[in-house]
């Protein structure tokens, strides 16, 4: 009898807690899976290792009355001028519909709270790696708060987030890109900081993959207005403003890098503010004379939408979408 009622208070009977599963008893069935054997059944199956390969999914916000801005107030609120709401709307309606006419998921931020000016840039609030998101952190003040409402509907759709970044870096999207499968190469300059580099190589060192940092030149914005990568030998550089050492890390892995005729004016921003939807495959702006008939020289199919009422807010086609995934190697 004594052994029986030692038996019971050991297996949790009469109250007691000692040998429950919520303890580490019996019951107990341990975690399995790896975070990256979970991707696609606990978490959305979305990643990237590549610029280049078949696009798959977005995220990007619709501009609307956040844009109200006069021209007092637009340059502390980092546009260029004044937009036209409607049509700025519709231009990027027009954009998102492209995606999907070539099988793009279109994901929408849909922000809880009232937008901030430049919402609608969703290339510089993230940066998808093969297991998550590293969340951006914007650098102007006025930014402040884009990656909370980016990081809400990461969560709705069921992104994991790899890294939330701490103390004073800053951090844009627009800064990472991967040059292959194992190595990203960051832009450190006006949006992106050394702290920021330092924490996402630490993130990425943890999931098998390089960084390689390069300084971006005074007076520009983001590493992605000099590199665009449209198939896995094939990459576009801006001529005298790429960093050397990127174009010896593209060649040293293969690639052939091209120089579209960039000059520092409109028409050059926008050729370069391109988004790759496959293998030389591109959605860029419309109405590129220069640079269109460049790029189709050079075996790439150019997609092409109007989005010259976006182009006043200083950003395009490839700011405004957030790479979610990439098809996978």
């Amino acid at each position: 009898m004594k052994d029986e009622t030692a038996c019971e208070l050991q297996s949790g009977a009469n109250g007691g807690t000692f040998g429950m599963a919520a303890y580490g008893g019996e019951g107990w069935v341990p975690r399995n899976g790896t975070h990256i054997e979970e991707l696609g059944t606990l978490w959305k199956s979305y990643s990237i290792d590549s610029e280049w390969r078949k696009l798959q999914a977005v995220l990007v916000h619709r501009p609307g009355a956040e844009l109200e801005v006069s021209a007092e107030e637009a340059e502390a609120a980092l546009l260029l001028e004044p937009l036209d709401i409607v049509r700025a709307a519709e231009q990027h309606e027009n954009m998102c519909e492209a995606y999907r006419a070539h099988g793009v998921e279109v994901h929408y931020v849909d922000p809880k709270n009232p937008a901030r000016p430049n919402q609608m840039f969703c290339a510089d609030q993230m940066a998808m790696t093969p297991q998550g998101v590293i969340l951006g952190r914007p650098a102007g003040q006025v930014r402040a708060g884009e990656e909370a409402e980016v990081a809400r509907r990461l969560s709705d759709i069921g992104v994991p987030i790899l890294r939330t970044l701490t103390g004073g870096a800053t951090f844009e999207g627009a800064d990472l890109m991967w040059l292959d499968e194992n190595t990203a190469m960051i832009g450190r300059g006006h949006r992106t900081n050394q702290e920021a580099i330092d924490q996402i190589t630490a993130a990425l060192a943890e999931i098998g993959v390089d960084t390689i940092a390069v300084d971006l030149p005074f007076g520009t914005m983001h590493f992605m207005g000099m590199l665009r990568i449209v198939d896995k030998n094939l990459a576009i550089c801006w001529p005298r403003r790429t960093p050397l050492a990127t174009v010896v890390a593209l060649q040293d892995r293969g690639y052939q890098v091209i120089c579209p005729p960039c000059e520092d004016d409109t028409e050059s921003y926008r050729a370069m503010n391109l988004v790759t939807l496959g293998p030389r495959k591109i959605l860029m702006v419309a109405g590129l004379p220069r640079f269109q008939p460049f790029f189709e020289c050079h075996g790439i199919e150019c997609v092409t939408v109007q989005t010259d009422e976006i182009s006043k807010a200083a950003g395009n086609v490839g700011c405004l979408t957030a790479v979610l995934a990439r098809e996978s190697n």
